[in-house]
């Protein structure tokens, strides 16, 4: 203040003694007894200026005020300037911090359905802005309810197979164990894992009371509701299943039987029940022609799904059966002949001749890596070559009934996965037709009946599913089967698939889905352009294959209307309380199903894919992701870019950039940075875990990087179109970040690669930017740290 020019000094001077009583809090002057008369505006205003200059003693008075009182005006002023200086800048502080996080002052709250259930999960969960401390004590692995989805087709292992997802199924895969629990559903409405919410959304479409629809959508509901029956399925027991085997020839097991020829018996088999017991039948495309742009599909045979448990010996690199089960593997095979109905006395032998069969196919058999390595995989040859390698099978008749009506011929070629399984096959099949010994008691239509059985049991009472986990127990396997409905909505999704493909595609918002597309992709191509690299020319490869690319949602070519839905399941009868002849109907639907794919060009919409995938030039994402919870056209876009967005960018980091650790740094860097950030809160930082490997480097980096796209395709909505509705009183950056929170436990095959939970990385994007609300700081701990921005 003391550098305050002299004019200006004076004018603050004079402005000062102007200011009335209450503001000024000087002294009043001694009052005169005749004040003069006004002479005009001016003096009437300023008196005391007008006094200063014709009375000298009262100058002198009010010079030696000033002189008295410059010193507390200055700093007064000086203090009210900054206070107002202060003042604007936390005004346009608190108006920009507003505007950013958007507390839902000036947003429409959403209020349709959708929003309201969303507005009560959020309710219901952890607010990451109020008890940042909670990310830490929720584990997934605790609390998971496992919801993966079966493979498409029988025959797993084979790399490239659009249908080989090789994951576990609603009901037990051979030698798995299924421990039945159905009392996980307030855990399930926890999570929100994909492939479980997706059976969800498909169940809400199957128990719709909406009677609208033709009589194809109507019989996909009948068929879900005798598959919930389970009290009619009970009833009857394996009476529909005795009677079948009848119908077929009957067997030796229970005396009635007419020696019916083993090649018919076994086209039946794989043509009518989707039975394959000696090797498995799919479709597939030839991996040279698909890098050469051709899509035609071929037959493919592979090894089958042997019901005995079996190992692999590294030594003698042969396959056989485990010493160490045929006990309790014989006392199960005993268990399903005696339910059944076979006589006690002939239960052992049948039982003994089928697994002495299983254990010869056993040996033959060979696990994937082992074929890779002798490049047994896609070992092309014409019907006419394989019936000469393995002439026990009538193969030109097993596959022109598997396929029919399509005109098979001799020369038509096929893809062979293990030929040295399929040549022992046939000469073991020779041996056991040629024993006189078992010509009465046929060991080769058990076997196959047997199959047939485990092929069925999903339409089974509940006695054979239980025998199936009995086993898996006393084989030492663990593991969860889904509750009745998801079984049924799967088993539903097998034959009237094209239904409901109609049914999801009618109620996708295309425009949305294909707006969160542009963007989230677009996002990432930005992030990819500002990674740094390690070698250039890698970076150029990657680019020369991710720019060309073109995101769009997957769809149907040719979306059927309902009258042609109902013209193709017109010969579908679904009786009600009669799951087995229902479930029947159903197997001859998926065999119909893989004959059309032999034939047709495009790939068809999977109603159960929930992950992108790369289809030439084309980057496809389901129909089935963009679905309630995690995305609905209603909803915020800050909740649909906050849940769908992020799990959409980390399927695309995943996909395009497997090895990014190695080529970028900037992995390694955010990597450790986000885990520096976890150790300062985390309760177990004291535990030795200072570093993270390559691989859990890399997955922090996607999964923060993902969460980083979303909110910059989130700002781009934004941008373009700014308003945005609210939910629970929270819109923008905080209903995005808080929306992401609720992913705790999204199912993928690198979550375990994960070294915390992902709400986590709420904090570190928080702790170093002012999009959020409020600092998030952990009251656990005693002290906190100030971290670099990762």
């Amino acid at each position: 203040m003391s550098e305050i020019p002299t004019q200006l000094e004076l004018d603050i001077s004079v402005q000062a003694t102007s200011q009335p009583e209450s503001e000024g809090q000087l002294q009043p002057p001694p009052p005169l007894s005749h004040p003069p008369e006004p002479q005009h505006q001016q003096n009437q205003l300023h008196p005391e200026l007008q006094l200063s200059e014709s009375t000298p003693e009262y100058q002198h008075q009010a010079k030696s005020l000033l002189i008295t009182y410059r010193r507390p005006l200055l700093l007064l002023l000086g203090f009210s300037l900054c206070a107002a200086i202060g003042g604007v800048i936390y005004c346009v502080h608190q108006n920009l911090q507003n505007r950013r996080n958007n507390l839902a002052d000036t947003e429409s709250p959403c209020v349709s359905s959708p929003c309201q259930k969303a507005s009560a999960r959020l309710t219901m969960s952890v607010d990451p802005f109020k008890q940042p401390c909670d990310y830490f004590v929720f584990t997934c692995e605790a609390d998971r309810f496992s919801a993966d989805i079966g493979g498409r087709q029988r025959g797993q292992g084979i790399p490239g197979h659009p249908q080989n997802q090789n994951v576990k199924g609603v009901w037990p895969e051979r030698g798995e164990s299924t421990i039945v629990r159905e009392d996980r559903g307030l855990t399930e409405e926890k999570i929100l894992d994909r492939k479980t919410t997706l059976l969800r959304y498909l169940r809400e479409i199957l128990e719709s009371n909406d009677r609208h629809g033709g009589t194809a959508v109507q019989k996909a509901r009948g068929f879900y509701d005798s598959c919930l029956d389970t009290k009619s399925i009970e009833t009857v027991g394996a009476e529909p299943f005795l009677t079948l085997i009848q119908k077929l020839g009957g067997w030796a097991v229970s005396g009635q039987w007419n020696q019916t020829d083993f090649n018919a018996t076994l086209s039946l088999l794989m043509r009518d029940y989707n039975a394959f017991p000696f090797f498995n039948l799919y479709v597939g495309k030839d991996p040279n022609e698909t890098l050469h742009g051709m899509s035609k599909r071929y037959i493919q045979i592979d090894q089958p799904d042997l019901l005995i448990p079996i190992e692999w010996n590294s030594k003698m690199q042969k396959s056989h059966a485990k010493t160490q089960t045929l006990r309790p593997f014989l006392a199960s095979c005993e268990k399903y002949l005696e339910l059944l109905g076979t006589p006690s006395r002939s239960t052992m032998i049948h039982a003994g001749m089928f697994i002495a069969l299983s254990s010869e196919l056993a040996v033959a058999a060979a696990p994937l890596h082992y074929r890779l390595s002798k490049g047994q995989l896609y070992h092309r040859m014409t019907i006419k070559q394989l019936q000469s390698q393995a002439p026990a099978i009538d193969w030109l008749g097993c596959l022109q009934a598997v396929f029919h009506p399509l005109n098979l011929t001799e020369n038509d070629h096929v893809f062979l996965h293990n030929l040295p399984y399929i040549v022992q096959m046939s000469r073991i099949i020779i041996k056991w037709l040629n024993r006189q010994e078992f010509r009465l008691s046929g060991p080769l239509h058990t076997f196959m009946f047997l199959n047939l059985m485990h092929t069925l049991m999903p339409a089974l009472d509940s006695r054979f599913s239980e025998t199936a986990v009995n086993l898996s127990v006393s084989l030492g396997n663990t593991a969860v089967v889904a509750p009745r409905w998801k079984h049924c909505v799967l088993e539903t999704e097998r034959g009237f698939d094209s239904v409901l493909t109609a049914l999801i595609s009618h109620k996708t918002a295309y425009q949305e889905a294909e707006e969160i597309i542009e963007n989230i992709f677009s996002s990432f191509k930005s992030k990819l352009n500002a990674l740094s690299w390690t070698d250039q020319k890698i970076r150029q490869l990657i680019l020369k294959r991710i720019q060309p690319l073109k995101p769009k949602l997957w769809t149907p070519k040719e979306k059927p209307s309902e009258a042609e839905l109902d013209l193709l399941f017109s010969e579908v009868t679904v009786t009600t309380g009669s799951f087995f002849s229902n479930y029947i109907q159903l197997l001859s639907l998926w065999q119909k199903r893989r004959t059309k794919f032999l034939t047709q060009q495009a790939e068809a919409p999977d109603i159960l894919s929930v992950t992108p995938f790369l289809q030439g030039d084309e980057l496809l994402f389901p129909m089935g992701m963009f679905i309630s919870p995690l995305f609905h056209p209603t909803y915020p876009r800050a909740m649909n870019y906050g849940m769908l967005g992020f799990l959409m960018a980390k399927d695309i980091l995943h996909m395009l950039l497997p090895d990014i650790h190695s080529h970028s740094e900037m992995v390694h860097t955010v990597g450790e940075c986000v885990w520096a950030h976890y150790l300062t809160v985390a309760e177990n930082a004291e535990r030795g875990v200072f570093s993270l490997s390559a691989v859990q480097q890399q997955e922090v980096w996607v999964q923060y990087s993902a969460l980083q796209i979303a909110l910059q395709a989130y700002h781009q909505s934004l941008a373009k179109h700014p308003k945005d509705t609210s939910i629970s009183g929270l819109s923008h950056t905080r209903l995005f970040l808080t929306s992401f929170s609720q992913l705790k436990c999204d199912s993928d095959p690198y979550r375990e690669f994960m070294p915390l939970e992902p709400s986590f990385l709420i904090t570190v994007i928080c702790a170093t930017s002012d999009l959020c609300p409020a600092s998030l700081q952990c009251p656990k701990k005693s002290q906190q740290y100030s971290l670099q921005a990762c």
